[in-house]
């Protein structure tokens, strides 16, 4: 429980290290965003697989199939319906000047604040399912790939706040925030697998599913959309096939 509890503060302190980095460096170039972001990709798409769905076919009998096919299209269909309710996290800051038209209207940076909140609770979930499950290692690959995320996230959250004329030290607050419910979707996540194990195998999946959602509707086009989709496509092997020779090595 002790690590449990020190990765989900590790998984969400991320997003606060990301906010405060993007307090030093204010803009960051899109190249930067774009390689980091990649990378992280990478690693989540590794952890969803090996951390998330494999261990849900196995775990789920003769109907693992289904269940992992089903949990997977349950847990996408979970964010689908949350991204109709709030922005996606690329429309919001596709470019330079679309940040400069949203900075315009506070409102529309709070709502594009709490959509990063609302997306991390069901990443905050899948690192907590990962331990329910009792695989530690993991886990802890599940867990680092969210945590890799979250840094250019945090990072992303700063300026638009700061040019609404958010003052610094309430920037930073929400910024925690939004760390804050990655810590309680984490422990959601495994106190929920740990008392019913019998919904291990469809919260995997689940779990997996909105990770795969994530990657595929927010991350890829992202890092797709400034002219740097070839060093984005290599960062992201290179972030999948080091969490592959991690798995092989811890195992």
């Amino acid at each position: 429980m002790q690590l449990v509890l020190l990765t989900a503060l590790g998984v969400g302190g991320a997003t606060v290290l990301g906010a405060l980095l993007g307090f030093i460096f204010k803009r960051f170039s899109h190249t930067f965003s774009d390689i980091v972001l990649s990378f992280a990709a990478g690693v989540m798409l590794a952890a969803a697989v090996i951390g998330l769905i494999m261990p849900s076919l196995e775990y789920g009998g003769d109907w693992g199939l289904l269940i992992t096919v089903t949990g997977i299209f349950v847990g996408a269909l979970c964010l689908n319906l949350i991204d109709k309710l709030v922005p996606h996290l690329h429309k919001m800051v596709a470019s330079p000047d679309e940040e400069e038209h949203h900075n315009k209207n506070l409102g529309k940076v709070l709502l594009f604040v709490m959509a990063i909140a609302i997306h991390n609770l069901p990443e905050g979930i899948a690192a907590g399912v990962g331990f329910g499950a009792g695989d530690t290692a993991g886990a802890l690959i599940i867990a680092g790939g969210i945590a890799l995320q979250n840094i250019p996230e945090g990072m992303v959250i700063i300026g638009p706040m700061l040019a609404a004329g958010v003052k610094p030290h309430k920037t930073l607050l929400i910024a925690m925030m939004t760390g804050v419910v990655e810590v309680v979707g984490t422990l959601i996540g495994y106190f929920a697998v740990s008392i019913a194990s019998a919904v291990l195998p469809f919260a995997l999946a689940f779990a997996g599913g909105t990770m795969l959602y994530v990657i595929s509707d927010e991350m890829i086009p992202e890092t797709h959309a400034h002219g740097h989709q070839r060093g984005a496509t290599y960062a992201l092997l290179v972030g999948f096939c080091l969490m592959l020779a991690t798995d092989v090595l811890l195992g």
